[in-house]
């Protein structure tokens, strides 16, 4: 995985003048982007570990921008110069439960139970070509991130078994998080018989009590009319840049597939609380996503449907783990 993330850095950073030169000119775009992404390992038949997620958001218009933050943006060093600038807002929760709910003292050598329950603030910088983002997560872990009752409420709706180890989960905790990522839209795109396919490459990192890690991917798409997007929407991990979308044509649609690799120096589902003694498991430093799906705009609506399936998060674990994301985004 590392020698994976070093090569992808090393041609992402050779390749970058040249996509920049790819960018193309157009006026601000006054819509303004709502989009909420549900989450849920019940998609994938199964009901463990990244239990659910759920994520409502809103991308303003470009029109729309304070002036003091379109400087701001300017004097970022990783934001190109002459980007289109929206703000970006958030509001989600994540629930993490061990693989067997129905203990009333939870397996010490599986993962906590755990919510996070956050806003976000971010500005988003596209040029057509490249996006940049960069977004502070905040909100509190444990009992006040409501994840008990969300979780119980849930599976009585839908007929799940009830959890019982609830009264084991991390303490209550606040939590920040600054990320960053970059993505590189169509390095290789060509577009044969009126069909299209394109290559998204993406770098990125987070610092925080919640996650501090490194980020590198990529995600192939073919389709017809490939909409101005840069993939779908999710709520873990969620950064403002993938609520963007800017049609060009009425009807569009993308079958896509993608990996991304981490390399984790902190992630508090699984180490713990920062301070004080509370459930923990032993994490591995490196880990995966392999993720497909489709997505589908209509006019000023979108939709997604993305697969996730994952490695093993800690030492022990088994086996990784699957789950399934929902998203709908609509323009006004």
């Amino acid at each position: 995985m590392r020698a994976i993330c070093r090569t992808g850095a090393a041609l992402l950073w050779l390749l970058a003048p040249l996509h920049a030169s790819m960018a193309a000119e157009r006026l601000k775009d006054d819509g303004g982007i709502f989009s909420l992404s549900v989450e849920n390992d019940l998609f994938a038949g199964t009901d463990r570990h990244y239990s659910s997620g759920i994520r409502l958001s809103y991308l303003s218009a470009e029109s729309d921008l304070p002036k003091w933050i379109e400087d701001a943006a300017d004097a970022f060093p990783l934001f190109t110069l002459g980007g289109k600038r929206r703000v970006g807002f958030a509001l989600g929760q994540t629930l993490y439960t061990p693989r067997d709910i129905a203990r009333n003292i939870p397996d010490e050598r599986d993962r906590p139970y755990a919510g996070w329950l956050f806003g976000s603030i971010g500005v988003v910088s596209e040029t057509g070509a490249q996006i940049d983002v960069i977004q502070l997560d905040f909100g509190v872990v444990g009992p006040e991130s409501q994840a008990e009752r969300t979780q119980k409420f849930v599976h009585k709706i839908v007929g799940s078994d009830k959890p019982f180890g609830w009264d084991h989960q991390l303490h209550n905790e606040p939590g920040l998080m600054l990320a960053y990522q970059r993505k590189w839209r169509g390095l290789y795109e060509f577009s044969p018989f009126g069909w299209g396919a394109d290559i998204t490459p993406h770098l990125g990192g987070s610092v925080g009590n919640i996650a501090t890690q490194l980020v590198a991917g990529a995600m192939l798409r073919i389709g017809y009319d490939l909409p101005a997007d840069y993939g779908a929407p999710r709520v873990r991990p969620s950064l403002a840049g993938g609520d963007y979308f800017l049609p060009r044509r009425d009807f569009g649609w993308y079958l896509f597939a993608g990996i991304e690799g981490r390399a984790v120096a902190h992630n508090i589902f699984l180490d713990g609380n920062t301070f004080g003694t509370s459930p923990s498991v032993d994490k591995k430093p490196f880990v995966g996503d392999l993720q497909f799906g489709v997505a589908a705009n209509f006019a000023n609506m979108r939709i997604a449907y993305t697969h996730v399936l994952a490695t093993e998060e800690f030492h022990g674990q088994g086996r990784g783990d699957a789950y399934g994301s929902f998203s709908f985004s609509f323009r006004f």
